[in-house]
């Protein structure tokens, strides 16, 4: 078997399963492992035969790019239905729009005061512009400088806390950057030109670009059972191997935990099904200062066509300590102790020639679904 492989694929998320497409396509032989029981990594979604709905198995996944290649290449493989993300926080009891933008000022002050406000982040910022909380702090106006204490307190600090068990201060820029303070009106929460669900959920498009004669995938296999690093060779099923390998996990787990595990965040992910046709208004609505849970998700607000009447489906999100070999890795920790563990680990792969790193653990960065596409593009033109 070994002979007839041309690259060995660790990971069957976004990352192995489009690099292993094109490098199908040029006619190499692929063999795609993942220790899951399923294609698709975080992106996997099925049917919920109580209520009917497609729900998304390791929380919400809303596919959104400026980049026409990843759009195109996404939609040969699936029918993309239109679909804008709309999502809520829970603050006080009342539902505002996020990402914080003008139209929230009117959903949780009175009029006047949000209009006085709405007036005052234009001229001091100009319309259109994204602007973080933290920058938003640094105003020393004395009623932009209470508005920045409110959304700090009322959306950010706690829900931070809970996501990350850390504060804002403490997480690399990138993050708290990512939910801006919009001084416009534009409630979506991604603004992207393309955007949208398959409309027969992430599993089959995965089975779609999977769908090719020269891939192989086997399931329920750890890398461990497979792959083996031995003085900077690479050896698969126990025999030296020189073609490539793309490896899409841990980094840490590949070199056995050299300089003990790398930190992430995980989730527990709780389902709970309701004998009512809505559960919220919105798809997404965020709890930042209530619960130990940061969202609750509905899955009929964003797959329109499956579903149940009078019944629905929820999940809520549980942020959790990440523990090696018993919870998901889900999110690298941005800060600057982690930023260093991890390169020991990329210095030890940059020694194996025929190594390619890709993908959020493996590259332990932060990249959206679209980004990740376009890095397996990049990579793959490369080789």
């Amino acid at each position: 078997m070994l002979q007839d492989i041309d690259t060995l694929i660790v990971g069957a998320g976004f990352a192995g399963a489009v690099s292993a497409r094109l490098l199908a396509e040029k006619g190499e032989k692929v063999l795609v492992v993942d220790k899951r029981n399923h294609i698709g990594g975080n992106c996997f979604d099925k049917i919920d035969f109580a209520t009917g709905a497609l729900i998304h198995m390791y929380g919400p996944h809303l596919f959104h790019t400026d980049n026409p290649e990843v759009w195109d290449f996404v939609s040969h493989f699936a029918d993309m239905e239109v679909y804008e993300h709309r999502v809520k926080a829970n603050i006080d009891g009342k539902l505002a729009s996020l990402p914080f933008n003008l139209e929230t000022l009117y959903e949780v002050f009175p009029n006047t005061v949000a209009m006085e406000m709405e007036i005052m982040l234009t001229e001091s910022f100009g319309y259109g512009e994204n602007v973080t909380i933290l920058d938003l702090k640094k105003q020393k106006e004395p009623q932009l400088e209470f508005l920045a204490n409110y959304i700090y307190d009322k959306v950010f600090v706690n829900y931070t806390m809970k996501q990350w068990g850390l504060g804002p201060e403490d997480i690399d820029k990138e993050v708290t950057a990512r939910v801006p303070v919009r001084i416009n009106r534009d409630s979506r929460y991604f603004t992207d030109r393309y955007q949208g669900v398959p409309i027969y959920g992430y599993t089959k498009l995965f089975e779609n670009i999977l769908d090719h004669d020269n891939i192989h995938i086997l399931l329920n296999t750890p890398a461990s059972d497979v792959l083996e690093i031995k003085s900077n060779k690479t050896y698969i099923f126990g025999k030296e191997f020189k073609g490539k390998v793309i490896y899409t996990g841990g980094i840490d787990a590949l070199f056995n935990y050299e300089y003990k595990p790398l930190p992430y965040r995980s989730v527990f992910m709780e389902f709970e099904v309701f004998g009512k046709d809505r559960y919220q208004e919105a798809a997404t609505v965020n709890y930042p200062n209530n619960f130990d849970f940061t969202r609750i998700t509905e899955f009929k607000h964003i797959h329109k066509t499956f579903g149940k009447k009078d019944v629905t489906i929820i999940l809520k999100e549980y942020p959790i300590a990440y523990e090696a070999n018993k919870t998901e890795p889900y999110y690298p920790m941005f800060t600057k102790e982690a930023k260093a563990a991890y390169k020991k680990y990329e210095a030890k792969a940059k020694k194996v020639k025929n190594l390619i790193l890709l993908g959020r653990l493996a590259e332990y960065k932060y990249y959206d679904m679209d980004d990740i596409i376009a890095r397996a593009m990049e990579k793959v033109s490369s080789l």
